[in-house]
């Protein structure tokens, strides 16, 4: 429980301080060799405070080009939220620019506080997220937002919240921190808590329509030993309907792991893909959660270690039964990626470096070889989030601090 407990510590300072930290430690940034590619970066939003600030998630987007976000401090800051409990807001592409608008300000109460994953489109339209903290036991929520039921005839029109799930802290876990939700095809909801749980080492969880609400199930309640601790990131499905996802703490060698959950008659059962190790090649501590390619294999990220200590993007592919481990590329970042990698139609890689030489880098196989390529430019600084495309195939992702008020900025970048 005491290893426990220093993780989910861990995780928070985190994901609420990891930009002061960062400001700390800024002359320390290691001047990594790769070739820097030109590109245009364009801030479409610099935070100002009221509206949020330091966003620590990454943005999805609609099929308008819309793009959707959370800030996970900012906005409102009476009662016990001093810096702001978080917003959620949307930017539109009005011409030439792009018009921001705030669509829900967290109170810190019942309705949550502190967005630290990005938002989700839902099968409905609407959008889902949690909160770290808030709820009816100030342990985090599960949210929906829907937009007003009217045509909106003002400037300022804010998406309406109901809270589908507040965790308590106990069995059914606590604080869900970067993890994207993600829905299967009957419309239920996955995720993960940091926190919480039978062990209080966290959890994967399920929430289930039922009479009007939704019926929390806890699928795995990690113990906090070779199984895994501290889930930090979301879980994603296979076809044959497994659930796959990292742990940043636990394991053989307490640095994290990748687990698979098998669905059985009796309930859940996990297994594990990679123990990461200390010192080790293969990095440790992966924040970030995990994604597929048309092939069936995953790929992630670590924050640290690698052989050169900045982390390391992985790939793990279906082997004789098992999984085989593959290190693509080792960083020499101060701090490496927090986020999941995102893959275009040609099989590149792209991602964030929390603290580096650059903050988007793109991963190219070549004869065999994965060579990392950073995009050269300033729109903020310590990405946590990933990166998303757009039809025209350029970048958008968010940065927590910098710009013109140093309360972090979305931005694009174009080839």
């Amino acid at each position: 429980m005491a290893q426990s407990k220093q993780y989910r510590n861990s995780a928070r300072r985190i994901d609420l301080w990891m930009t002061a930290a960062a400001l700390a430690v800024g002359f320390l940034f290691i001047i990594g060799a790769a070739q820097l590619q030109a590109q245009t970066f364009t801030v479409l939003h610099s935070f100002t405070g009221p509206d949020g600030s330091s966003p620590q998630a990454g943005l999805s987007m609609d099929q308008g080009g819309n793009l959707y976000g959370t800030a996970s401090l900012g906005g409102y800051t009476a009662g016990h939220c001093y810096n702001g409990c978080g917003t959620v807001f949307k930017l539109s592409r009005k011409n030439s620019s792009w018009l921001f608008t705030p669509l829900y300000t967290f109170q810190g109460g019942n309705d949550g506080g502190y967005p630290g994953a990005r938002v989700i489109i839902g099968p409905d339209g609407s959008l889902y997220g949690t909160t770290t903290y808030g709820g009816a036991a100030g342990q985090g929520t599960v949210f929906n937002l829907r937009p007003p039921a009217s045509a909106c005839k003002t400037a300022l029109c804010p998406w309406t919240e109901s809270v589908l799930h507040s965790f308590s802290g106990g069995s059914d876990g606590e604080q869900p921190l970067y993890g994207d939700l993600v829905f299967d095809q009957a419309g239920n909801i996955y995720g993960t808590t940091s926190g919480g749980g039978s062990y209080g080492s966290g959890t994967v969880f399920e929430l289930t329509p039922s009479s009007g609400g939704w019926t929390e199930s806890i699928l795995y309640s990690f113990q906090g030993n070779n199984d895994g601790a501290l889930p930090c990131a979301g879980v994603v499905f296979d076809s044959a309907g497994n659930l796959y996802g990292t742990t940043v703490g636990g394991g053989t060698s307490g640095e994290g792991t990748v687990f698979k959950l098998t669905p059985l008659e009796s309930g859940w059962t996990e297994s594990i893909l990679h123990n990461f190790s200390l010192f080790g090649t293969d990095g440790s501590q992966p924040y970030g959660g995990l994604i597929f390619d048309q092939s069936g294999d995953l790929y992630g990220t670590t924050s640290t270690g690698g052989t050169k200590g900045g982390g390391t993007a992985y790939e793990l592919t279906p082997s004789n039964g098992g999984w085989s481990f593959n290190v693509l590329y080792s960083s020499n970042a101060y701090q490496g990626s927090l986020a999941k990698l995102t893959m275009d139609a040609a099989g590149r890689l792209y991602g964030t470096v929390l603290i580096g030489n650059v903050e988007v880098f793109q991963l190219t196989l070549s004869d065999g070889q994965w060579a990392q390529t950073g995009f050269a430019g300033s729109a903020g600084d310590y990405p946590f989030g990933n990166v998303i495309f757009d039809a025209s195939g350029n970048l958008y992702t968010t940065a927590s601090d910098g710009q013109t008020y140093g309360l972090g900025t979305v931005f694009e970048i174009t080839p």
